[in-house]
């Protein structure tokens, strides 16, 4: 390699590392020769799982619903990286989440560019032209996925579909977004023409309805609802995909591929590919060996409908002392529901439950779930159940559940969402909702008296319902961020306060066990966004209701629409300045 194709490759990709890979001129036998390599079947494949090296494990947007009012970590949400916090309004060009997003992206679209540019060498030594085709596929997809990223969250990029020498790199400026955006299309439907609507090996690469569904997704943020629309529609129409029939069963890691998985990235303990341990060990509870410690908010338990299609301010089915009874199934395969079993345990963090049954010896032991015998238990009492069960014990804290980035669940509620928001309302639309929605409860969307089925018509209506849906089918899938921010609510569902219980915990078992009151002491009243209202529950509130405190103040302010500009790469190109409004 020498040093031209070096730089080359890292500018294309943004990160301007020059300084530090000037001695780089030699390549080490077991990598190949930029100046002929991409010339062979074998090469192209490398090259290729480059892609899904590079672009989708230990992604940043890997952990963003722990940046949302879906989840806690102890009192206040957690941020995976190292430069502040996501909703402490401290959001900076240094700020790891904000560089390796950046990072990552480019340097998986200069590894797409580099393929897209030399494998005519392929094509000149008589390679399959399937197979070419096939390569070039996957690389527009990989190379629209990234910039899909990049304009949701910087807006204006700097636009890149070839090398670029050291002079055009430095001179390189932001290109806006409206310019860009057509171009991300055209390499989704260039993937969606070159990749197969499923591979014969069963390998989970690329395919036709990945292509089709990443490219509703993007538009769906865009608003551009007619595009989402038809690229929705047109992966329905593929009909490989299918909702099974269990919802809780499509996370499990004794799940594999299957019809609901649209686009997986496998993990293999075998191949030390695995689930991050921070999240397995604060998911698992205390008493099976974990912290349980990173929780969904109450903000969730309360957004899920009662059995009669109501939220819970409105359902005489509600009862705040069992809040899991009458609910949506998903809630309950979502977040443990106290006193049933979990990880070989009945889960119950009451602070009156000091002992709990150990469900494989059958005894009675410490019940290190209430914080009564352990401070550091989930300070909301609830834990984690979607993807979670016995099996995550074997291994611990090793666990192999794929990450799923689209599933066909996600395809029909976009479907309907873009039918919506175009004032499109026919029965195509009620019938992707009311699948999804019947899914949960076990039936088919005909079995219109098994479930509360949507019937509405009118597009505010509508709205809000497949908000809402989105919210409780997609919970820890890590959407709900940028479904906020691109439904505009992210400054009101973000700017309150994580909720926890009274604290030491015999203030909690006097304030609510003692006098009935346990878990909830009321119901809380849901606004015309879905979002609940705990403030009269809070002991700093001054009305007298000392039920619960106050954790972390979630803060998004308005700038945080979009992401700044990385310090370092203005650094290098000062052309990408200016920066994002209020950075």
């Amino acid at each position: 390699m020498n040093r031209k194709h070096l730089y080359a490759g890292i500018l294309a990709g943004l990160g301007l590392m020059a300084a530090g890979c000037m001695s780089m001129d030699i390549v080490p036998k077991t990598q190949g020769n930029s100046a002929s390599w991409y010339s062979s079947e074998e090469e192209l494949q490398l090259a290729v799982n480059e892609f899904y090296l590079i672009g989708y494990w230990n992604t940043p947007l890997e952990s963003s619903e722990q940046w949302t009012d879906n989840t806690t970590y102890r009192q206040q949400n957690r941020n995976p990286g190292s430069g502040g916090t996501i909703l402490d309004a401290t959001m900076s060009g240094t700020q790891w989440e904000v560089y390796a997003l950046w990072q990552q992206s480019y340097k998986l679209i200069s590894r797409a560019n580099t393929l897209l540019e030399n494998i005519h060498r392929a094509e000149e030594n008589g390679v399959n032209p399937d197979f070419i085709k096939q390569c070039k596929a996957e690389a527009y997809f990989a190379r629209a996925c990234k910039y899909a990223d990049l304009i949701f969250f910087y807006g204006d990029v700097p636009y890149l579909d070839k090398y670029l020498t050291i002079s055009e790199a430095e001179a390189l400026g932001r290109r806006p977004k409206e310019e860009v955006i057509p171009l991300v299309y055209e390499d989704f439907d260039r993937a969606a023409e070159g990749l197969p609507v499923s591979w014969e090996s069963g390998s989970q690469h690329f395919t036709r309805g990945a292509a089709l569904a990443m490219k509703a997704r993007f538009a769906l943020y865009m608003g551009d609802w007619e595009v989402a629309a038809e690229a929705a529609k047109a992966c329905m129409d593929l009909k490989v995909y299918s909702l099974a029939s269990d919802y809780g069963s499509v996370f499990l890691q004794s799940t594999g591929m299957i019809p609901e998985k649209i686009f997986v990235i496998p993990r293999s303990i075998e191949n030390d590919v695995v689930l991050d341990t921070w999240f397995v060990s604060n998911g698992v509870p205390r008493n099976a060996g974990g912290y349980g410690s990173y929780n969904p908010s109450w903000d969730l338990l309360a957004a899920y409908l009662c059995t009669d299609g109501l939220p819970i301010d409105e359902s005489d089915l509600f009862d705040p002392q069992q809040p899991f009874k009458n609910r949506d199934p998903r809630c309950t395969a979502t977040i443990v529901e106290f006193g049933t079993a979990h990880c070989g345990f009945i889960y119950d963090p009451s602070p009156a439950a000091t002992q709990v049954l150990n469900l494989t010896t059958g005894k009675m032991q410490t019940n290190n779930d209430s914080r009564i015998n352990a401070q550091y238990a989930s300070f909301n009492g609830l834990v984690w159940k979607k993807g979670i069960d016995d099996s995550w014990l074997t291994n611990f804290p090793d666990v192999e559940n794929d990450y799923i980035i689209m599933r066909y669940a996600d395809v029909l509620l976009m479907y309907a969402e873009a039918k919506i928001e175009l004032n499109e309302i026919d029965d195509s639309v009620l019938e992707a909702i009311n699948t999804v929605r019947a899914r949960a409860y076990g039936v088919s969307a005909s079995a219109t008296s098994s479930y509360p089925a949507v019937t509405a018509r009118d597009q505010a209506t509508l709205r809000r319902t497949v908000r809402l849906e989105r919210r409780v089918e997609l919970a820890m899938e890590n959407l709900r961020l940028q479904d906020l921010m691109r439904w505009r609510l992210a400054e009101k569902a973000l700017n309150t306060y994580n909720y926890i219980y009274l604290y030491p915990a015999q203030d909690c078992k006097t304030a609510l066990v003692d006098k009935g009151l346990w878990p909830w002491p009321a119901t809380p009243e849901i606004d015309e966004d879905g979002l609940a209202d705990f403030w009269p529950w809070v002991k700093e509130s001054g009305n007298g209701n000392d039920w619960v405190m106050l954790g972390a103040k979630r803060n998004f302010p308005e700038r945080q629409y979009l992401w700044p500009i990385p310090t370092h790469e203005i650094e290098l190109c000062p052309n990408l300045l200016p920066d994002n409004p209020g950075y």
